[in-house]
């Protein structure tokens, strides 16, 4: 992993980012040579659909990113619609969703690579899912996303499956 700048990046941030990297990759390997209409085709029980994890990834990166930069108010889902950010809308194309998400991912990296310090934290907006009290720190930020990658790389991979029998883990 190289730094804005063109240096390597090294120690935890080089392992934090190539992990997640990696995550990233499984998830859009897993949409390769997909339609519009089978991104937004939902194959499973859960009624999750590709395009729509992508989506849902991409909003979750964004908003935790923001708020290991101190913007606690990035996690309370105002204005959210919880739905809609899992299902490909009216005009809404996979390849838009991948390059939005090849932006978000970018800007993390630089994030990651350039944040003076992973310890900062930040205390959690109340929510019936967050801890009361709870803090989180830039790492925990970032193993929370990888955790999230990974987690819907895999679902991805089940409605991969189930849609044409391809795998992308298997």
């Amino acid at each position: 992993m190289t730094a804005t700048d063109g240096t390597a990046l090294t120690g935890e941030r080089s392992d934090l980012l190539e992990t997640l990297t990696k995550h990233r990759y499984l998830l859009r390997f897993t949409v390769r040579d997909l339609t519009d209409e089978q991104a937004a085709q939902r194959t499973t029980a859960s009624g999750l659909c590709l395009g729509g994890l992508i989506k849902h990834v991409t909003g979750t990166e964004q908003r935790w990113v923001n708020f290991a930069l101190g913007d606690p108010q990035a996690m309370t889902g105002d204005g959210l619609d919880w739905d809609a950010q899992f299902a490909m809308l009216p005009g809404e194309t996979l390849s838009g969703l991948l390059h939005r998400y090849q932006e978000v991912s970018q800007r993390t990296d630089e994030i990651v690579a350039t944040v003076p310090d992973l310890d900062v934290s930040y205390p959690l907006p109340e929510a019936p899912w967050f801890e009361p009290g709870a803090r989180w720190s830039v790492r925990r930020v970032l193993l929370h996303v990888i955790a999230e990658t990974a987690q819907h790389a895999g679902h991805a991979d089940i409605i991969r499956e189930s849609l044409d029998g391809a795998k992308s883990m298997g």
